[in-house]
């Protein structure tokens, strides 16, 4: 076996540590199309489908993918470890908190539809009201999380957009009124299979600062 030279097979790289500089949610109830490729041929990104609202600005926590994953393991008498492991489940959940209250925060947070019947009207055209159901609706969502970087050696933006396509409602915080804080509404949604786009969560990776990394080609 050849000798190797450390420095050559880490491969360290400050370039690639990513940081979400810019970042947003954008809600869409689930009859709007779910987002096939945020970004065209050139890795440009692309206008949203109709439906998607962004949530707004968030608390400095930002967005917080957690992972719920569990094992079934076999165990025998002649081994101190297991001899077979499967997977049981493995669930994803995305949790933020909100700071503006918009049509979308609000009905992320309330279960109300962000279109059509009982949605929330435009802002400023007509007084909001709702009323808790006294059996709350099942309401899948469309959500998508964008966050936008720059390349480190030419400045470029690159982004990293994940899509939620069937997600619901798992948790919610606390909503306090003071006057030494803003009133915030913080949830958190578990992403489900879609049967239309065949998994419960797609991530891109994209954008002119991304490509920027591409080997040149001689």
């Amino acid at each position: 076996m050849a000798a190797g030279d450390f420095t050559t097979m880490a491969d360290l790289r400050t370039s690639l540590i990513r940081k979400a500089l810019r970042y947003s949610v954008f809600a869409a109830d689930i009859t709007a199309d779910a987002v096939d490729n945020p970004f065209d041929a050139e890795g440009i990104l692309q206008a949203l489908p109709a439906g998607y609202l962004p949530t707004g600005y968030t608390t400095t926590d930002g967005i917080t993918y957690s992972g719920d994953l569990s094992t079934s393991d076999v165990e025998s008498g002649q081994s101190a470890s297991p001899t077979r492991s499967d997977v049981e489940t493995d669930i994803r959940t995305a949790q933020w908190v909100p700071q503006e209250t918009n049509a979308a925060a609000v009905a992320l947070y309330e279960n109300l539809p962000l279109s059509g019947v009982g949605a929330l009207p435009a802002m400023g055209s007509a007084a909001w009201t709702w009323s808790r159901p006294l059996t709350p609706p099942t309401l899948y969502r469309r959500l998508l999380f964008i966050a936008e970087d720059l390349n480190k050696l030419t400045g470029n933006p690159l982004y990293i957009v994940r899509h939620f396509p069937s997600a619901l409602r798992t948790g919610r915080e606390d909503e306090q009124w003071t006057r030494t804080a803003e009133i915030s509404r913080g949830v958190t949604y578990q992403a489900y299979v879609d049967e239309e786009v065949g998994t419960d969560v797609r991530t891109w990776i994209d954008g002119a600062g991304w490509r920027d990394y591409a080997p040149v080609t001689p």
